[in-house]
């Protein structure tokens, strides 16, 4: 059963707004393009900028540990590296993030809108060259199945948002949860050629209605009672450089021989 591909996204600054893509050119072994290049500490996380690996996301200000940055409103400039900020009740806030001073000013901003509770320690934009800060060191794409959202809705007895669980592509067309059995299997995204490294454990990030920052779905619960587990998407590694564009197919695997 062939799928295309619903929706591309990005997220420059770890845990906060999604950015909606056309299309994206991938290459193996290289990240997302733009995505996740940079976090925000919350007190030292041992990251060293000069020797970039992976670091866990409960040291950065994501979802899972601060509902809040879910009312942070972001968007980035790739040619300027300047992050703009917006959120009820905060001035707006433009920041280039490639210069000390943006970076401060930012982490002023959202100091303001997560509040002292939720600091543990000083906030610090960071970042590497050519590092992302995905949550599995080896998940280059990350896949989410609409049709799997929308099961998890029906169980759940409410429309899930399928932003919850933050993914780079999203899939309409593939039966509901085909794709946890493809780990292994090569697959075609659009003219990029991928193979299937894993499915990906969900958090409590989805838990965080994106639209309200309300944490107000048990999501893992859902999937664990409903399905026996705590999946939901797969992450894609490329074999072959390509592009992904709106519409494009990507078909069901083969099954391994």
């Amino acid at each position: 059963m062939s799928g295309a591909v619903a929706s591309i996204w990005r997220y420059p600054v770890k845990g906060f707004t999604p950015e909606a893509l056309d299309a994206v050119a991938i290459e193996p072994g290289r990240g997302f393009p733009n995505d996740r290049i940079y976090a925000v500490e919350n007190g030292p996380s041992g990251f060293d900028p000069e020797n970039p690996a992976f670091v866990s996301k409960h040291k950065f200000t994501v979802l899972a540990a601060i509902p809040q940055v879910a009312a942070a409103r972001t968007a980035y400039d790739d040619a300027t590296q300047t992050l703009r900020a917006a959120a009820v009740g905060l001035p707006d806030l433009e920041a280039r993030l490639g210069e000390p001073a943006g970076r401060e000013a930012f982490v002023a901003w959202l100091a303001r809108l997560i509040g002292d509770e939720a600091i543990r320690g000083p906030l610090k934009v960071v970042e590497g060259p050519g590092h992302h800060f995905t949550d599995n060191p080896l998940g280059q794409i990350s896949v989410v199945n609409l049709a799997s959202v929308r099961d998890l809705g029906r169980k759940m007895g409410r429309e899930v948002d399928p932003l919850r669980f933050r993914a780079n592509v999203y899939v309409e067309g593939w039966p509901a949860w085909a794709e946890l059995d493809w780990a292994g299997r090569p697959l075609s995204l659009g003219a990029i050629e991928t193979t299937v490294f894993k499915s990906i454990v969900r958090c409590l990030a989805t838990h965080v209605d994106p639209a309200t920052a309300e944490v107000d779905l048990d999501v893992t619960r859902a999937l664990f009672d409903h399905y026996g587990h705590v999946f939901c998407g797969v992450y894609l590694r490329a074999t072959a450089a390509g592009t992904v564009s709106l519409g494009d197919a990507c078909p069901e695997p083969e099954p391994l021989p």
